[in-house]
């Protein structure tokens, strides 16, 4: 296990501000920076409504993990950003798409309700896996 700290970016997720990077690993662990449900191809947000901009933001995060040596198998903790509590039966909804019964432990999960998120989004996710087991 190296202790050093290496940098984690993807061709395949929404590029990142250059305040931050995708991901870090360090020590076994990835921690990946919050997600949108953005396309990245066009960088709009996928069209319908909080249950596709969950999967998108999801994918987005996998191919992260992908990059960074790891899967959604291997998620520990998900954190979700949400800017009304109106939206969080729509975020199951398109969370329990993407987290289904095939990853066997379903990661922790906290859902924070927030005053704004950037772009005026409905939801950023953000998480933390290992990418060992």
């Amino acid at each position: 296990m190296s202790a050093t700290k290496v940098a984690v970016l993807s061709k395949d997720a929404p590029a990142p501000s250059p305040l931050m990077s995708h991901g870090i690993v360090w020590n076994g662990m990835v921690y990946v920076s919050g997600s949108l449900g953005l396309d990245p191809e066009t960088g709009a947000f996928v069209p319908g409504d909080a249950s596709d901009r969950t999967v998108q933001s999801l994918r987005n995060l996998e191919q992260v993990l992908k990059a960074a040596g790891s899967d959604l198998n291997k998620v520990l903790k998900v954190t979700i950003f949400i800017s009304s509590m109106y939206h969080y039966d729509k975020i199951n909804e398109g969370y329990a798409k993407v987290f289904t019964d095939e990853i066997k432990i379903k990661p922790c999960r906290t859902c924070i309700a927030v005053a704004k998120l950037p772009l005026d989004a409905e939801l950023e996710i953000e998480l933390v896996a290992t990418v060992y087991i």
